[in-house]
């Protein structure tokens, strides 16, 4: 068996959330991430027929059985995870009817996924009925896009509007808008479900007064739908308090639609 700390989705998400962290995203052990992986690239590294203990999950996901995830562990710090990832970080296989797990590798000192698994396995059995590339759901606390949910209208299309008006790049890479919830419970089913229901027709999700979450084919990509959300919100608190905030009209957002060939969510313009 080779080395599973060599493997190159392991190195990336290393890389990754030493990044976030540096940014100021996950703060202590805020957010978490989690990546469908194929036997095929985890079976080089470990024997996928020896379980260390089975994790309950809060609801069956029955649709995800003999799926394998690599999922960051509740109550785990991003700063620490390329430190000692086998304490921070799990590959884990949904057996049974969904509401379990099977852990194969890591949680090394008795620790479990994150509290938030609900949110991440639903959201994963929607993006994959949407788009089957999509294998990484990304969760953290960008502060100017909380910030922003602080001060603005959470309507769906208001919100989007706002960040699309604030740079060229934002309608670009995210011209299907972004969609939003009001605040609720944290780590409850509730939120889980209701986030899930939402990536139906999204690829980014604003938790009000708490965060963001994404989904995309690879870590970068949905990197990169966070990060030019955060850009977006970042120009909008810099310049709300002038009370005079502006932006790109609807016709020359019409224009860059027209010039990238998007597809804008319809009405929207």
């Amino acid at each position: 068996m080779k080395d599973i700390l060599t493997a190159p989705f392991m190195k990336e998400l290393e890389s990754m959330t030493d990044n976030m962290y540096r940014l100021g995203w996950n703060e202590r052990n805020g957010g978490n991430i989690s990546m469908l992986l194929d036997e095929e690239q985890i079976s080089p590294y470990i024997e996928c027929d020896k379980v260390i203990r089975t994790l309950p999950i809060k609801v069956a996901i029955p649709e995800l059985v003999g799926r394998y995830f690599l999922v960051t562990g509740t109550g785990k710090y991003f700063k620490n995870i390329s430190k000692n990832p086998e304490d921070a970080l799990g590959i884990i296989r949904i057996v049974g009817d969904g509401s379990e797990a099977e852990l194969l590798w890591g949680y090394q000192n008795g620790g479990s996924f994150t509290s938030e698994i609900v949110m991440h396995l639903g959201a994963h059995l929607e993006r994959m009925r949407s788009n089957p590339k999509h294998r990484v759901i990304m969760h953290a606390h960008p502060t100017n896009t909380i910030a922003m949910t602080h001060v603005h209208s959470l309507e769906e299309k208001e919100f989007s509007k706002t960040l699309w008006r604030m740079c060229t790049e934002c309608i670009v890479i995210f011209p299907e808008g972004v969609s939003v919830l009001p605040w609720m419970v944290s780590s409850h089913p509730g939120i889980g479900l209701a986030s899930a229901e939402k990536f139906k027709d999204y690829r980014i999700l604003i938790w009000a007064l708490h965060g963001c979450t994404v989904a995309g084919d690879t870590l970068d990509e949905a990197f990169g739908l966070m990060e030019t959300v955060e850009k977006g919100a970042e120009i909008y608190m810099k310049i709300q308090s002038s009370g005079c905030v502006t932006g790109i009209d609807d016709a020359s957002l019409k224009q860059v639609a027209e010039a990238f060939g998007l597809q804008v969510r319809e009405g929207w313009l």
